[in-house]
């Protein structure tokens, strides 16, 4: 029987939204804006929305390097606390939208839930599966 109370499992479901929080980042980042729009076509975006083109470029590199040190549990509670202001502009950007992000141009609580899952794991920390630095003597 599984103990849901125990220490351990506490730290599996740590690392549960760590990882999970990390490869929606990696597919944001990468598959999104670099595979998918390419980053000339996000650039294009951002100065559409606004924004300047050099911030999609900044943004897929956060979001992708991020991903990956969120996978990999590296200083996650400072990563994602870094990735919350990207989207902070993301809901600013679909705050007039509306609700549900399936609407035209996408709506506002999909980037809010992210920034909350970003806020809870940097109080949380890394749970379970991670890197942790190693010290001499």
């Amino acid at each position: 029987m599984i103990d849901l109370t125990s220490p351990a499992s506490r730290d599996y479901g740590i690392a549960l939204l760590r990882v999970s929080l990390g490869v929606m980042f990696l597919a944001h980042g990468l598959l999104l804006k670099v595979f998918v729009f390419g980053l000339a076509g996000t650039a294009a975006f951002f100065e559409g929305i606004g924004l300047p083109g050099w911030l999609a470029y900044v943004t897929a590199l956060a979001e992708t390097v991020g991903g990956l040190m969120l996978i990999a549990g590296i200083q996650t509670r400072i990563v994602a606390l870094a990735l919350s202001p990207i989207l902070i502009g993301a809901w600013y950007v679909h705050a007039g939208n509306g609700w549900v992000f399936s609407a035209s141009n996408g709506g506002w609580e999909y980037p809010a839930y992210l920034l909350v899952l970003c806020v809870a794991q940097a109080l949380v920390g890394g749970g379970a599966l991670r890197f942790r630095a190693v010290r001499a003597g």
